[in-house]
C-alpha cells in the first residue's frame, strides 16, 4: 500500500506529513508555531516571531545568486477543521491520518490540510535543501487566516525586506493569480424567551447530511448545497401549509469559509400532523435530490424521532428566524465584466448557532473584488436581518488585491512556466481570499503572484490534493527562483 512518505518530490512530501502530525487549527497554532522553531535550530536559519506568532525565517542564496532579489514565500500555518459525523477526532491533539487514493491523497473522515499545509511543506523544503538554487529567500509563515486573516493583518513594517512575494495558497495546477477578492462578515444575534416544552406534541430531529460542501469562495460559483437553506426552506415549506409546530432547537454549519455541509432542527409536532409531514418531507427531499443531482448527487433528510426537549423557541422569534433565513441570499451575486468568468460578488450564509443567554447567532461571509460591491452585498444581508429584528454586527474585513497584469514576477512566472511544460498557464484573478492584500497595505511596492497544485473540496472532509501536481508546481516554483532578476 502507497503511503505519503513514498511520493515524489520526495522532500515535500516528507514535510507534508511532518505537518500532518502537528494539530493546526486556527487560533491554537502554539504547536506549529513550536514545530517550525525546532526546525530552524535544527537547520540552523534565522528566524524572527511577531507579537502575534507569525513566523519568518531567512537564507542566504546559493553561491553564484548574491545579487538577486530577496524572495518572500509565504504560506499560513492554520487549517480549516471539519470532519464527519461519524468521525472520531480531536483537532486539538490528534495527527491527521493520510491515504493515498489513486492519483489523490486525502484524510480519513476530516480535512487534510494541504490548505495551507503543501505550502508551508514547500518551503520548509526548500530551507532544508543544499542543492536548490536560488536568490536570497524569506519564508513567512502567517497565523490564522483561515478565521480572520489575523496574521496578515498584524504584520508590521519592516519585518519583511523582499520586493516580490510567492503566495502558495491557490488550487489549481497550471493557473497563476494575479487579484483576489476582498471580504467581509456579518453576523445577525437574535434572542428568544424559552417557551416550557408541549407534553402533547411528538418531537423529531431533521437533518440534512450528505453535502459536498466546500470553498465559499473557490466553490461558490458551483452551486452547490447550503445545508442551512435547504432546511430553512423546508421549515419556511412546513409553516407555509400550515401545520402548527414548535421550533425547539437549530444548528447548521460551521466556518464562515465553508458552505455548510450538514444542518439539523428540532421541532414539535401535533401528533395527527406527523404522517402528512413525513409525506411532505419526502416530497421536499426528492425535489432537492432532484435540483442538485449534477453537483451535491449525495443529499438526504433524514426525520427521526427523538425525546421531548426541556424548551423550544417562543413562536414570533423562531417565525422571524424562518423568514430571514430563507430570505438571506446565498451564492454568486455577480459576475466580474472586466475578467470572463470569474465571480465577482458573493455571499455565504454560514452558520447558525444556539448560543448562551437565549440566543441564537447567525454568520454569513461577503466577498467582491469591488469594494463597493462588498459593502452592498454585507448591507443586504444585514437589511435583511434587521428586517426581522436581529442584531446586526460587522466584521473589520480585508481588502481585495487588485490585479497587476504588467507585474514583472508574473511575465517571469508564465514564460517559466511555458518553458518547462509547453503550454501556456492560465493567467486569472481569483474570487477567494488571499492574504495578499493586506500585505500591500504594509508594503505597497510588493510584486506579487499566488500559485499551487491542484486541490479539491478545500474546507471539506472531501479535501484531496492531486499528487501529480505537487511535482509540476515544485519544478515550476524551483525554475522561477532561478530566473528571479538581479537587484
Amino acid at each position: 500500500m502507497v503511503k505519503i512518505t513514498d511520493l515524489q518530490p520526495e522532500i515535500v512530501w516528507k514535510y507534508f506529513y511532518e505537518i500532518t502530525q502537528v494539530p493546526r487549527p486556527s487560533k491554537k497554532e502554539g504547536k506549529i508555531i513550536a514545530y517550525l522553531e525546532a526546525f530552524a535550530k535544527k537547520h540552523n536559519l534565522s528566524i524572527k516571531k511577531d507579537q502575534v506568532g507569525n513566523i519568518l525565517m531567512s537564507k542566504p542564496a546559493t553561491p553564484g545568486m548574491e545579487n538577486r532579489q530577496t524572495v518572500i514565500l509565504q504560506s499560513h500555518m492554520d487549517m480549516v477543521c471539519e470532519k464527519n459525523n461519524d468521525t472520531q477526532h480531536d483537532f486539538d491533539n490528534d495527527p491527521i491520518e493520510t491515504i493515498v487514493d489513486g492519483e489523490w491523497l486525502r484524510a480519513n473522515g476530516t480535512t487534510l490540510g494541504a490548505d495551507n499545509g503543501i505550502g508551508m511543506a514547500a518551503e520548509l523544503a526548500l530551507l532544508a535543501s543544499d542543492d536548490i538554487e536560488h536568490g536570497p529567500i524569506e519564508c513567512l509563515f502567517t497565523i490564522d487566516e483561515e478565521t480572520g486573516l489575523t496574521g496578515a493583518k498584524a504584520i508590521q513594517e519592516g519585518f519583511m525586506t523582499g520586493h516580490i512575494l510567492l503566495n502558495l495558497d491557490s488550487e489549481d495546477e497550471g493557473q497563476i493569480f494575479m487579484g483576489c477578492a476582498g471580504g467581509k462578515d456579518t453576523q445577525a444575534l437574535f434572542h428568544y424567551q424559552p417557551q416550557e416544552a408541549l407534553a402533547d406534541r411528538l418531537y423529531f430531529r431533521i437533518d440534512v447530511v450528505g453535502l459536498k460542501g466546500g470553498h465559499s469562495g473557490g466553490d461558490i460559483h458551483k452551486g452547490l448545497g447550503n445545508a442551512n437553506k435547504i432546511l430553512f426552506r423546508f421549515l419556511y415549506l412546513l409553516k407555509k401549509k400550515g401545520y402548527d409546530f414548535t421550533l425547539c432547537a437549530v444548528d447548521g454549519g460551521n466556518l464562515r469559509n465553508a458552505i455548510a455541509r450538514e444542518a439539523h432542527a428540532i421541532i414539535g409536532l401535533q401528533p395527527d400532523d406527523k404522517e402528512n409531514v413525513r409525506v411532505l418531507l419526502n416530497h421536499f427531499t426528492a425535489d432537492i435530490e432532484n435540483e442538485l443531482k449534477h453537483v451535491d448527487k449525495d443529499v438526504r433528510m433524514v426525520m427521526e424521532s427523538t425525546d421531548q426537549p426541556e424548551s423550544y423557541i417562543d413562536q414570533p422569534t423562531a417565525e422571524k428566524i424562518i423568514n430571514a433565513m430563507m430570505a438571506c441570499p446565498h451564492g454568486v451575486i455577480g459576475m466580474s465584466h472586466d475578467i470572463e468568468g470569474l465571480v465577482e460578488t458573493s455571499t455565504n450564509l454560514a452558520s447558525i448557532k444556539m448560543k448562551e443567554g437565549n440566543t441564537i447567532l447567525v454568520g454569513t461571509s461577503q466577498r467582491s473584488s469591488i469594494e463597493s460591491c462588498k459593502e452592498m452585498v454585507a448591507n443586504q444581508v444585514a437589511a435583511t436581518f434587521l428586517l426581522a429584528g436581529a442584531q446586526v454586527s460587522h466584521g473589520d474585513g480585508y481588502p481585495g488585491w487588485a490585479p497587476n497584469p504588467d507585474s514583472a514576477i508574473l511575465k517571469i512566472a508564465q514564460t517559466t512556466y511555458e518553458k518547462l511544460f509547453h503550454k501556456q498557464p492560465e493567467i486569472m484573478a481569483i474570487h477567494a481570499g488571499l492574504e495578499c492584500g493586506l500585505f500591500l497595505e504594509k508594503y505597497p511596492y510588493l510584486d506579487m503572484i499566488s500559485f499551487g497544485p491542484t486541490l479539491r473540496d478545500v474546507h471539506s472532509p472531501n479535501e484531496r490534493i492531486e499528487i501529480k501536481t505537487v511535482g509540476m508546481w515544485w519544478s515550476h516554483l524551483l525554475e522561477l527562483l532561478k530566473n528571479i532578476p538581479e537587484k
